[in-house]
């Protein structure tokens, strides 16, 4: 981090003014492995404790950042927040925040898949259009996702370009068609070795598996899983006195 003298001559006080240098920085990335203690902000800009505790409250205030115990302060990555009970595009979701989504294709093709095939309702030996991405955002890691749709729908996507679209929009642009209805089954789950290291994620973070079967009507056209980073994920549902709810038995098929 390249520190700049806080000017004492300013009539902006010294929290203000090193709270705006703190915010510079973690915008620019200087903390993303470590963010300074207090004793060595202090000796850094040659200011008190207390004016310390003031610019980095304030940056706490705001989410940027927050204390740990244990580990100190932390830089706060963004969350993304996804409603419950609606059909969503990851790919949309991620961008009406304002943040750049891009993907990385690691297979498309025409596959056999027995079990995706039977949540599709084909024949195990049928023919399956696989997309396996990761999905960045912002150029971070957020998921590891996989959808399957039958082979004839699938066949006029092969050389669609997925780093920076939906497949929810190349659907309708190339087969005029698009899920309209299906469910979704969220779990929590500890990422493989493998999983972690396409997220970026610590051995110590769980993630989100989301299953996703996708319907035209009555017709299923997708199945899909999708593996989310907990720390930058989360689910949220509206509810209300007059809604029904409770336990159900899990069932595998729905």
């Amino acid at each position: 981090m390249n520190s700049s003298r806080l000017d004492r001559s300013s009539g902006l006080p010294l929290w203000a003014q090193l709270e705006a240098e703190l915010r510079r920085a973690i915008d620019e990335g200087d903390f993303d492995d470590r963010f300074p203690t207090d004793l060595e902000l202090t000796r850094r800009y040659e200011v008190s404790r207390h004016t310390v505790r003031e610019a980095v409250g304030r940056l706490q205030a705001d989410g940027l950042v927050s204390r740990v115990r244990g580990r100190g302060t932390v830089v706060e990555r963004p969350q993304f927040e996804q409603r419950l009970g609606a059909l969503y595009s990851l790919f949309t979701s991620i961008e009406a925040e304002g943040v750049e989504q891009r993907s990385e294709v690691i297979d498309v093709g025409i596959h056999p898949d027995a079990d995706a095939a039977a949540r599709l309702g084909l024949g195990h030996d049928e023919e399956l259009f696989r997309l396996e991405r990761i999905r960045f955002a912002d150029d971070e890691p957020l998921a590891i996702d996989i959808a399957w749709l039958g082979a004839d729908l699938g066949r006029p996507l092969l050389d669609v370009d997925f780093s920076h679209t939906a497949l929810y929009d190349e659907l309708e642009r190339q087969c005029a068609c698009r899920p309209d209805r299906g469910w979704e089954r969220i779990a929590p789950v500890v990422p493989t070795s493998a999983e972690r290291k396409l997220l970026g994620t610590d051995a110590d973070q769980a993630a989100f598996r989301v299953e996703r079967l996708g319907q035209l009507g009555e017709r299923v056209i997708e199945w899909r899983v999708t593996l989310i980073r907990g720390d930058r994920y989360r689910f949220f549902a509206d509810w209300s006195a007059a809604g029904s709810g409770g336990l159900r038995m899990s069932s595998e098929d729905e």
